[in-house]
């Protein structure tokens, strides 16, 4: 039975710590983005953009996905497009559209 191996280059110690800190970058602007009076309007779909972000930084490098089969890719995308759905639902539901 052969066993496939995939020989891909995983990142270095110094790209994760350069990934850790574009997401306290990136984190430390979701909190200002809260602060700001003149966003408020656009709260929202700033903070799910910023998080859809940090989200795909994540999974793609800490958990090791863009260097995995793309079934894998397909899997935790759906999830988060299905948790976006049922979130902008529960939004409408309960007005914080309107």
């Amino acid at each position: 039975m052969a066993t496939e191996h995939h020989n891909t280059e995983h990142p270095s110690s110094t790209k994760y710590v350069v990934i850790a800190l574009i997401l306290s970058v990136v984190t430390a602007i979701e909190v200002a983005v809260v602060y700001v009076e003149a966003l408020a309007a656009a709260l929202i779909p700033i903070l799910l953009l910023l998080s859809v972000g940090k989200f795909i930084v994540v999974v793609g490098y800490y958990m090791h996905l863009k260097f995995e089969h793309k079934l894998f890719t397909i899997l935790f995308a759906s999830g988060l497009i299905l948790a976006i759905y049922v979130l902008c639902a529960l939004m409408l539901l309960f007005g914080v559209f309107i």
